[in-house]
């Protein structure tokens, strides 16, 4: 797998693979732009400073620049910070976690760093995700690393962070190899912080941790350092330690055909992703039958029990599902201002219809989609119910009419021409989708700074 990747070229890519990475970079500097606002992310920017500075490496919403480790940390845990990055499911409907606020953090402060073409940012970050969804893929995705180790696999996505940075720094097979191993014992954590209180480590596992380790594991191998020749397949390894049997194929089958940035499924609400498909059925149904969330007496959500186990009762509000569909049924949307709103999460209409939300697992959903995020809702009223099932939410891989340009810039434009203004939004556009045209990436990421 590495070596392939390593001796992969722009050039070698499908046009519709190039069209593909350059939405989910797009898309994932958004999440960076906005996150930066919330808790995590002005944290992680305060603590970053502490650190001192660099003229290295973009930091999104901020004048400042820092070296690349720091600005892939503070990139990466803003990124996740609103929730609306993308997730990711293999073929096999394998949630493989949240790649692009892994690994487009990594390679755009490599990139940053070593002032690369755009066509070599959309190249390693095509790379990046293939190397982390097939390592992730490859230990069983998301729930087996939950259910047999107690770990987050989507760590694993330091492995795509690596391979990207390693990519843009130039470095050859062995020394990216040595870079996967320097990383992985940089990324790793338990699924503890599915438990906090606020989205703070959640942040910080998910996007600025992993980034950090894949930026710092590709920098480290270039100086000289080294890990084991083989983190994949030695004794102890990634495979001999967290895969499932049967998996290790996963590594190397379809490359160069099945590209995994089609498996990326784009948010277009602003919350946990297992919460998406319950929120688009509820709001369709309230549309539809002319009802108003005051008259909903109660909601059922069934689930698949995996993803119901995510966000069921959860203490963050953007990962819990009494939350979320309490808030988009109140407010008819949900997008970054009402997710994040206190004033609408302590209001009496969601505080009555949060105890009226019960989650349980569908039977249904269990035995045809174990890995997937669909979701049955069953609404009562005074007068009766109505119910709706949403097998895959809007921006899911397998959903018909997916995501265009079009449908990203409609997703963006409320947020960030009100931060940016509606001239820099439209040059964060054009620059975007002429990426492979950019001499330097540095006149994209410029459009972010402050």
């Amino acid at each position: 797998m590495i070596e392939y990747l390593v001796e992969q070229r722009y050039s070698d890519l499908p046009s519709l693979v190039v069209e593909r990475t350059k939405m989910l970079i797009f898309d994932q500097l958004g999440c960076a732009y906005v996150g930066a606002e919330l808790p995590s992310g002005r944290l992680a920017l305060q603590y970053a400073g502490t650190l001192g500075e660099s003229r290295e490496s973009s930091i999104a919403h901020s004048s400042r620049t820092m070296a690349a480790v720091t600005a892939a940390f503070v990139n990466g845990t803003a990124g996740h910070a609103a929730e609306l990055d993308c997730a990711h499911a293999t073929e096999d409907f394998r949630a493989t976690g949240h790649p692009a606020t892994v690994i487009v953090p990594a390679a755009v402060a490599v990139a940053d760093r070593q002032c690369s073409s755009g066509a070599d940012l959309v190249d390693a970050v095509a790379a990046g995700f293939e190397a982390g969804v097939r390592t992730i893929s490859a230990v069983g995705g998301l729930s087996w690393m939950r259910s047999e180790h107690g770990l987050y696999a989507g760590c694993l996505h330091s492995i795509g962070a690596a391979v990207a940075s390693a990519k843009l720094l130039g470095l050859d097979a062995d020394t990216t190899r040595h870079a996967a191993a320097l990383t992985l014992g940089q990324a790793v954590s338990p699924v503890a912080f599915f438990g906090e209180r606020r989205h703070i480590s959640k942040s910080i596992t998910k996007g600025g941790q992993p980034a950090t380790a894949g930026v710092a594991g590709a920098l480290q191998a270039a100086a000289g350092l080294e890990g084991v020749d083989d983190i994949f397949g030695a004794p102890g390894g990634i495979i001999d330690t967290w895969g499932e049997p049967g998996r290790e194929s996963a590594l190397t089958d379809g490359l160069g055909e099945d590209y995994a940035v089609f498996g990326a499924n784009f948010k277009f609400y602003a919350a946990g992703y297992p919460i998406h498909s319950a929120v688009e059925a509820a709001l369709g149904l309230l549309a539809d039958n002319g009802l108003s969330a005051e008259q909903v007496r109660s909601a059922t959500v069934g689930m698949p029990a995996f993803a119901a186990g995510v966000v069921d009762s959860r203490n963050m509000p953007t990962i819990c599902m009494q939350d979320m569909l309490s808030v988009a049924m109140v407010a008819g949307r949900l997008g970054f201002e009402e997710a994040h709103s206190s004033a609408l999460l302590a209001s009496p209409q969601v505080s009555r219809l949060r105890k009226a939300v019960t989650v349980y697992v569908d039977d249904d959903l269990e035995r045809e989609q174990p890995h997937g995020r669909g979701a049955r809702v069953t609404l009562r009223t005074d007068s009766g119910e109505v119910s709706r099932l949403i097998e895959h939410p809007r921006g899911h891989r397998f959903r018909e009419n997916n995501v265009t340009w079009d449908l990203l810039q409609l997703k963006w434009q409320s947020m960030l021409e009100p931060r940016m203004g509606a001239q820099r939004f439209a040059e964060l556009v054009t620059s975007a989708m002429a990426l492979e045209g950019l001499d330097d990436v540095r006149s994209l990421t410029g459009i972010l700074a402050g």
